[in-house]
């Protein structure tokens, strides 16, 4: 849905009328009806509603209606006031309890829980008595009691983005906290926060009506409507509508900024434009190999990317910790495509993690040696070396829809590194975007610039991915599950299109996947691993005549040809080979009675 079709709905239009309506009084209230809410005439004091005088007149014979008609400004100048307080004081406190560190963030959030456990009316009148009973006491008051709440909302939203894999692709080009809340969080929380912002102003604003109502909020002579409700309800019995007109300000205003959020939140998507993708241009993949030297199985030449005795463990419930990958190595020499092949939970996406340093805050990561080309990623980097990883360093996550952020169009996304670390201008970064959407396959690349990834087809995001891989200068491009989510056609396409990208970079790749078949038809060398370690390390092209362990002929058999038998089944895992026995391919297994056959 468009902004502007999501304004013409009925709720939409109403909002906006509202809004309008509310605006001008604000505006033109004082100005148009001044005069006759401050002029005081005793001979007409306290008369009733009559032609005249609508609502009637006050003990100084002032005209009820003209005074709620100039209160408008100051009523939601108090209540607009309060909001924002709310809002920017909830925007620090919660995006920055997102990026601090374990401890420091539990005692945030603990503090923001203990905040919450208070009444929120108790908190505004603990504020009121601090302040003072006026108008900027009671602003004050309610803005900073609105500020837990908001807080947590910020924090929620800020936690449940930052796990994506776009705001990690972030982290992949050096881009710090501050730009990744920025670019990435807030656009991304932008929704549901202002609907919630837009919710809020309507008890904001009930809420200044009360505490001006009980006398600690705007005081004489200025007035609001819950001053005015106040000295109305002394003679509601005599003339109601002193009490009703002002009563029904508060309401319509409520009514306005409950409507506004609902009509903020009909958007579904984080884009503007809705433009249909077109069909992407096959590439085949027939040059797999030409102009190729085989690779042994162990990488020769210069080493791009090292890791050594690699161990990754992550925290229990109980206190304690569960490895996930156990002394794994991997090197990867320039040139080199290396497959990493296994199960789900074989520790391939972790060990990718790793290599490129993106495991996240929960993971207790060692290792031996950790370089990339001369960088020491044991240390921490300094800016320089953020800046060099974020050009050599390219990262292709395996659902490109939530790779891509999808409130950014493709072009601010492929400009990212160019922009950064490259230090060009707009619009060489642009052509440089540009230029690689076409390298990709990506037919009319300035254009498509302009456009959201949700435009874009599934093998078109993806190869956006690959284009954003190229607007550095990668030295390594790591491939976690890329074609994972693809059909065999987009993916056979994909594919040829990271294998002419490899070949004209000459960049290393490191390839992860559930398919032993795509994986030997791909790669140079590959990696075969199951229960966090690395079982087997096999050149690609004399995988069927090399394998050795019973778990990589497992896999190879399973891939049937036209010679299979169909009517026996797929073979299975034998019970009982146990993580320990991976080390030694010709152990015979041990039965075990909790052991269940696993099909490959």
């Amino acid at each position: 849905m468009t902004m502007r079709s999501r304004f013409l709905t009925p709720t939409g239009v109403f909002a906006l009328v509202g809004t309008a309506l509310l605006v001008f009084l604000a505006v033109a209230g004082p100005l148009l009806w001044g005069s006759a809410a401050d002029t005081t005439d005793v001979s007409s004091r306290l008369l009733g509603a009559s032609a005249a005088h609508p609502f009637g007149t006050d003990e100084l014979g002032r005209d009820i209606l003209a005074r709620v008609l100039s209160a408008t400004r100051l009523t939601l100048l108090l209540t607009l006031g309060a909001t924002a307080i709310a809002l920017a004081g909830g925007i620090v406190f919660g995006l920055v309890a997102s990026i601090l560190p374990r401890h420091p963030r539990r005692l945030l959030t603990g503090l923001l829980d203990i905040l919450l456990a208070f009444p929120w009316l108790l908190m505004v009148l603990f504020f009121t008595v601090i302040w003072g009973a006026t108008a900027t006491g009671a602003m004050l008051a309610i803005g900073f009691a609105g500020i837990p709440s908001f807080a947590r909302l910020v924090y929620n939203l800020a936690s449940s983005v930052s796990g994506r894999d776009y705001v990690r692709a972030a982290r992949v080009v050096g881009v710090g906290p501050v730009g990744i809340l920025l670019r990435h969080v807030l656009p991304n929380i932008a929704n549901p926060f202002f609907v919630n912002a837009a919710a809020t102003a309507s008890v904001t604003l009930l809420s200044f009506a009360g505490l001006s109502f009980l006398g600690l909020g705007v005081q004489a002579p200025a007035y609001d409507w819950g001053r005015m409700l106040q000295e109305g309800i002394l003679r509601i019995y005599v003339n109601p509508l002193a009490a009703i007109g002002p009563g029904i300000a508060i309401v319509l205003a409520g009514l306005v900024f409950t409507l506004l959020s609902e009509a903020v939140a009909a958007s579904r998507g984080a884009g503007f434009r809705a433009v249909a993708a077109r069909a992407a241009g096959a590439v085949t993949l027939s040059a797999r190999r030409t102009g190729r030297t085989v690779v042994t199985a162990e990488p020769t030449g210069e080493i791009v990317a090292e890791i050594r005795d690699l161990r990754i463990a992550f925290g229990t419930a109980g206190g304690g910790t569960v490895e996930r990958v156990r002394g794994v190595d991997l090197r990867v020499a320039r040139g080199e495509i290396v497959g990493i092949v296994g199960e789900s939970g074989s520790g391939k996406s972790l060990t990718a993690m790793a290599l490129a340093g993106l495991l996240g805050d929960d993971a207790i990561m060692s290792t031996s040696s950790h370089r990339f080309d001369d960088l020491d990623m044991t240390r921490m980097p300094t800016a320089a070396d953020r800046a060099r990883l974020g050009v050599e360093l390219g990262m292709i996550f395996q659902d490109p829809l939530t790779s891509l952020n999808p409130a950014l169009t493709i072009g601010r996304q492929l400009t990212e590194v160019p922009e950064v670390h490259m230090g060009m201008r707009s619009k060489e970064a642009r052509a440089r975007a540009a230029d690689a959407l076409g390298a990709v396959g990506i037919p009319n690349p300035a254009s498509r610039l302009s456009q959201y990834p949700h435009e874009f087809s599934g093998g078109m995001r993806q190869r956006a991915m690959i284009g954003m891989a190229l607007t550095g200068r990668p030295r390594l491009i790591i491939a976690d599950e890329p074609t994972t989510a693809l059909d065999v056609t987009v993916q056979r396409q994909v594919m040829g299109v990271l294998h002419r990208a490899q070949e004209e970079t000459g960049a290393a790749i490191v390839f992860i996947s559930h398919d032993i078949a795509l994986v030997s038809a791909f790669c140079d060398r590959v990696i075969v691993m199951k229960d966090g370690r690395m079982v087997e390390t096999l050149a690609a092209d004399r995988i069927r005549e090399d394998a050795q362990h019973p778990y990589t002929q497992a896999l190879i058999a399973c891939l049937p040809d036209m010679t299979s038998d169909r009517t026996q089944p797929l073979p299975v895992i034998p019970p009982g080979l146990r993580p320990e026995a991976l080390d030694e391919p010709e152990s015979t297994p041990v039965a075990d009675a909790h052991d269940q056959e696993v099909p490959v």
